[in-house]
């Protein structure tokens, strides 16, 4: 995850929201006190000087009044000279000048010396005092302006006599100025002070943002870890406010998702098992046909590479794209038999398909599962030859024996030359048919693993060179047989009449197809680093062609059906001989040439150790 930038934080944005906050209480603080302290001083400005006017007012409409009336005598100082040593005193900071007018607009006085010149002149520039004069009214007249770059406030006060009588005006002008100056003064602390308490309440919102950001920052990089699958971690809980109620409840989401991916975690493993140990193949694919899973027996049996058929259709895949789509498949309830063998190798497989479908009936995927029926389809095949080959088996004789017997119920017993013949073919033809079922009920016993062999050790050579003997001594053909076994004796644990009729059936095929002349080789070979024993009777048949040599222990078969027939048997005595071989924990196999005969091999389990004790 991109690192956050700090003017991107939320903990620039805490501290900027913290300090505009402040900024703005300050600024609107700021405005409304200095404005209500402007107000305040400019007021307590102008009702000093009126109050020092007060005074001067009562005394100077007193002589004014003395004046007019005449009572003012000889000795006593003239109507200016009294005003100006009542205005001598007025000067201050705050007063500039105060001039007294009478009714007539001529300055009766001045408080200001170097302007003692304009005192009986008529007044032409106080707009406040022409004001008052020309208009019956007794109301102060004020006004404020600047003057020579200082603001100046200049008031117009009517005298008025005890009598209501108005016989002057009070001009007064003040500097005003000192008061902005203060308030300038004020808003320069005002300032100070606020950028202090920004600064102060800046660090104050760095710290209180920390407190904030900080857990927040835990539990973002806890999620990070999370997004990784790490769900060891716990974010660190540092109150029981909001922030640290949120802080236990991602420790307790954390807890429950990682239960939830352990459970997860487990139900895939168990999937991913039953997928992989399966016999069957499994594909799956997403509503649009493509290939999103198939496990190693489906790639198996297809002969594909799971990188390979990732996103590829389903029917493409399975081969059928020519003959079926997506939504056919969808919509299959039947199965598809899947035919890739040949002619030299069968191969088949059955397709079962299933439709994964939402809650909502939504289709959401196709599940196939592939089933290799080659077996279950050669043992059908078997089966069915089986029963035609029995059936073809016992009908020829009874065919045969009918024939006769009604040959014989028709008068033909009476004949004495053919009589015996027909006889002697219906008593062949029936023990025909009872080898026929002797062996058939032999494989069915060994097939249903009812029998137990009854093993004892023997000596193996004494027991074959008997078997050899005996043949040797019954045989009617011009064979000559050749011996190749070991001096000493070998010790073999076997169930002798299994092993007699495993024998007799190899010896009685060698001697069946061996030419006059020919020579049957009896062979036993020890392998004692493979603890077995090789045993092998070779012939000098016509042998057996090459693609027909692995199908020779199969039952019923034969290469030449027609000349074995003639050489009587059942097609069963090899098929015999392969399961009593496989019971006593041996194989068998066969190997010929064509034209130059065939050799039976089969091998038993031999223990060299076993050796002393049968010395």
């Amino acid at each position: 995850m991109r690192k956050v930038n700090f003017f991107q934080s939320i903990h620039l944005k805490f501290v900027l929201i913290y300090v505009l906050l402040i900024a703005l209480a300050m600024q609107i603080i700021g405005v409304y006190f200095v404005r209500e302290l402007e107000d305040t001083l400019i007021e307590n400005f102008k009702n000093s000087v009126v109050d020092r006017l007060d005074p001067l007012e009562y005394t100077v409409a007193q002589e004014i009044s003395s004046s007019l009336s005449g009572n003012r005598s000889e000795d006593e100082p003239t109507l200016q000279q009294s005003i100006r040593q009542l205005l001598g005193g007025l000067n201050s900071e705050d007063i500039e000048e105060v001039q007294i007018i009478d009714t007539r607009s001529r300055i009766l006085g001045t408080s200001d010396d170097s302007n003692q010149s304009i005192v009986g002149q008529r007044t032409t520039s106080n707009e406040q005092v022409r004001e008052i004069l020309s208009n019956d009214t007794d109301l102060q007249q004020e006004e404020t302006y600047m003057d020579q770059g200082n603001r100046v406030w200049v008031l117009a006060q009517p005298i008025i006599t005890d009598q209501g009588e108005k016989i002057g005006v009070i001009w007064v002008k003040s500097q005003i100025e000192n008061v902005y100056e203060q308030m300038d003064e004020i808003n320069g602390i005002l300032a100070g002070g606020t950028a202090i308490s920004l600064v102060i309440t800046a660090i104050l919102g760095v710290l209180l943002a920390q407190t904030i950001t900080r857990p927040i920052a835990a539990m973002r990089s806890h999620a990070v870890d999370m997004a990784k699958g790490n769900f060891s971690r716990k974010v660190k809980v540092y109150g029981h406010d909001e922030i640290g109620q949120l802080a236990i409840t991602f420790n307790n989401l954390t807890k429950r998702l990682q239960e939830a991916r352990a459970t997860t975690e487990a139900e895939r493993r168990k999937l991913s098992s039953v997928l992989s140990y399966m016999t069957d193949g499994v594909i799956a694919t997403d509503r649009r046909g493509r290939v999103i899973l198939i496990n190693d027996p489906a790639a198996a049996m297809l002969n594909v590479s799971r990188e390979t058929v990732l996103s590829m259709s389903l029917p493409e895949v399975l081969g059928i794209e020519e003959e079926y789509s997506v939504d056919d498949l969808s919509t299959q309830t039947d199965s598809l038999i899947l035919n890739f063998g040949t002619d030299a190798k069968p191969y088949i497989l059955r397709a079962n398909f299933s439709v994964i479908q939402k809650e909502t009936g939504f289709v959401n995927g196709l599940i196939t599962v592939l089933h290799d029926i080659t077996e279950q389809e050669k043992i059908d095949a078997e089966r069915r030859e089986f029963v035609a080959n029995v059936s073809h088996e016992l009908r020829t004789p009874l065919t045969t024996m009918r024939s006769y017997l009604e040959a014989l119920s028709e008068g033909a017993w009476q004949d004495q030359e053919i009589a015996p013949h027909f006889l002697e073919v219906t008593q062949t033809e029936t023990e025909r048919m009872i080898r026929l079922v002797n062996d058939l009920l032999q494989l069915s016993k060994m097939d249903s693993r009812d029998y137990r062999l009854n093993k004892e050790f023997v000596n193996f050579i004494n027991f074959y060179q008997r078997i050899i003997d005996r043949f040797d001594m019954g045989r009617s053909q011009n064979v000559t047989f050749k011996t190749k076994l070991p001096q000493e004796p070998v010790y073999v644990e076997i169930d002798t009449d299994k092993m007699t009729q495993v024998l007799d059936n190899i010896i009685s095929n060698a001697l069946k197809y061996s030419p006059e002349g020919g020579q049957i080789r009896f062979k036993v070979e020890l392998k004692e680093r493979e603890k077995e024993m090789v045993v092998s009777v070779s012939d000098q048949g016509v042998g057996i062609p090459r693609e027909n040599l692995k199908n020779i222990f199969e039952r019923f078969y034969r290469v030449d059906k027609a000349r074995t027939r003639q050489l009587g048997g059942t097609g069963l005595g090899l098929a015999i001989a392969k399961e009593m071989i496989t019971a006593h924990e041996g194989r068998i196999w066969a190997s010929s040439v064509e034209g130059r005969g065939t050799t039976i091999y089969f091998t038993l389990p031999y223990d060299p150790t076993s050796e002393d004790e049968w010395s």
